[in-house]
């Protein structure tokens, strides 16, 4: 990429590779739109020039987002459209956040799904950590990717024969736990507190595959409650909605680890459904186990949302309405 500053608040710049503009600038310039609209710069193209107008820092902020978007497709990193927006987006959140350590980090999953990459840097240090230690804890807010890039890092592991089996666990503490009180088999009664798990794995493969290997017991989705007595050896172990179980179910979920097996715990401790919030497990095992080698601690915050941008909107109303009632 080749620039000339014309004066400070102006800058034009040249991209040199031109088959990255069709999803750098978006359907109908969109992207170069949200580029203005985030850092209040002016915008004006042709063909592969680019002119930038706006206050100094501004300007070379984005100078700096077209140079590492450049980069990127140089190291056969291409972006999606989608992908572009978050470029963007965590761009304007943090101006030396680097794109090509983020993006360069894939997970491997199917031919239906490809490649999952992180949606910024905390996503980033989550994966990283999940491939470093075998016991990996993330707590944050819903819509973070939490669970869905754990079920994508052990959907990767299992596929690249790294693990034999998959064990995707949730407390199904909305039916009492012990479910005696719903109607119906042991599989009616927990499917509905399970299915979030079902939606990312179908989201990863086709739903067929999903369902052969469950069948032949590759794939494993179990109330917490079932776990007790189990030593799982050569599998990768993932405890949904950590805050939600006890002090008691959380050591017993955790000395369930086996040999050559890793797990990853994941919880939003602002959204506790057990009778008293002093007796989630999740709570519970940062203070106790925070300095334990091997075990890391990943938290993610309202910035990381990767959802709906109303949803950010509505986590944060939420949280101000609750620190105002404290």
């Amino acid at each position: 990429m080749r620039d000339s500053c014309l004066k400070p608040d102006t800058k034009n710049i040249v991209l040199e590779n031109t088959t990255l503009i069709p999803e750098l600038f978006g359907s109908q310039d969109l992207n170069l739109k949200l580029i203005e609209k985030k850092f209040n710069v002016r915008i004006t193209t042709r063909e592969n020039h680019i002119k930038i107008k706006g206050d100094p820092e501004d300007v070379e902020t984005v100078e700096n987002f077209f140079m590492q978007m450049e980069k990127l497709h140089e190291a056969n990193l291409p972006v999606e459209n989608g992908d572009v927006k978050f470029a963007i987006r965590l761009i304007s959140e943090d101006s030396q956040a680097d794109l090509k350590a983020i993006f360069s980090e894939r997970i491997a999953v199917s031919p239906k799904k490809g490649y999952i990459t992180p949606k910024g840097p905390s996503q980033h240090q989550f994966i990283q950590s999940i491939r470093q230690v075998d016991i990996v804890l993330s707590i944050g807010p819903a819509g973070t990717g939490k669970t869905y890039l754990a079920v994508a890092m052990a959907l990767e592991g299992l596929l690249q024969k790294k693990f034999k089996k998959i064990v995707l666990v949730r407390p199904a503490v909305e039916a009492g736990e012990k479910l005696g009180y719903l109607p119906g088999d042991i599989a009616e009664k927990i499917n509905p507190y399970l299915m979030p798990l079902y939606d990312a794995l179908s989201d990863m493969m086709e739903t067929s595959d999903v369902r052969h290997l469950m069948d032949e017991g590759s794939i494993e989705i179990v109330p917490l409650a079932y776990m007790r007595g189990r030593t799982l050896s050569d599998a990768f172990i993932i405890l949904d909605e950590a805050q939600n179980a006890t002090r008691e179910q959380m050591k017993m979920f955790l000395t369930r680890l086996g040999f050559r097996s890793k797990m990853v715990v994941t919880g939003d401790i602002t959204q506790i459904d057990l009778p008293k919030h002093s007796d989630s497990g999740l709570i519970h095992v940062q203070k106790l186990l925070h300095k334990v080698q091997d075990i890391k601690f990943i938290y993610f915050s309202i910035k990381d949302v990767v959802r709906h941008e109303l949803v950010k909107k509505i986590i944060k109303a939420y949280d101000q309405d609750n620190s105002s009632q404290e």
